[in-house]
């Protein structure tokens, strides 16, 4: 961010209002959303929850490139545990899958991680209903990452499984594009209860399932 103080007044702001559920990943900034996190918050009140993930890669802005080899995933959690200032992290998440390599390999690699005390509980983030029982054949995954949104359900399996099993759903990109908050018929609902769009689309999202997380994000208080 070019204004580093505004990036700590927005954290703690959202603090303030009782948000004690951040999620955010190495590969924000890279590495630099895990460092405003923690010069913002640390230390960390009780109660208050960082989800992290590892598995993507950003060679330049524009590219998000799959690296979940499990040296890869070791050196990634190691980096989270010091730039949050954490001695072990609640929830970490794999970030994608990887062509590249073995699914249960990754996996795995976390399942390592978290009978070395450095992560308590594992979810994982872009995946299909068969990717997420391959995953829990390995360990107990107790959340699921995928985009959806008002524009974009094709999720909607993964998010009934979920439902099914108790894991929590955090759709990533809640808002979508934008496109849904323009209608005529969100406009018009979010008139007749004096509410803005972006709160209509969140509050569909928490009606839609008992599992639901969104994960809405912002850069300004």
């Amino acid at each position: 961010p070019r204004d580093r103080a505004h990036a700590h007044r927005v954290l703690r702001r959202a603090l303030e209002l009782g948000v004690n559920f951040f999620d955010t990943a190495d590969s924000y900034g890279p590495h630099v959303d895990e460092e405003l996190i923690a010069e913002a918050l640390h230390p960390y009140p009780q109660g208050f929850v960082i989800a992290t993930k590892g598995g993507l890669v950003r060679p330049r802005p524009s590219r998000w490139d799959e690296d979940a080899r499990p040296a890869h995933l070791k050196q990634a959690i190691d980096g989270s545990l010091k730039r949050l200032r954490l001695g072990r992290i609640d929830l970490y998440q794999l970030h994608a899958p990887d062509p590249q390599g073995p699914f249960e390999d990754s996996v795995g690699a976390l399942a390592d991680a978290q009978r070395a005390g450095k992560i308590r509980h594992i979810g994982v983030s872009n995946v299909d209903v068969a990717q997420l029982e391959r995953a829990r054949k390995l360990v107990s995954v107790v959340s699921v990452q995928n985009e959806y949104n008002l524009e974009n359900r094709s999720s909607e399996d993964v998010l009934k499984r979920c439902e099914k099993l108790g894991i929590a759903f955090l759709p990533w990109y809640p808002l979508g594009a934008g496109a849904a908050l323009r209608t005529s018929r969100i406009k018009g609902l979010a008139k007749k209860l004096g509410a803005t769009p972006a709160q209509v689309a969140i509050a569909w999202l928490l009606a839609r399932s008992p599992v639901m997380l969104p994960i809405p994000g912002t850069n300004s208080i």
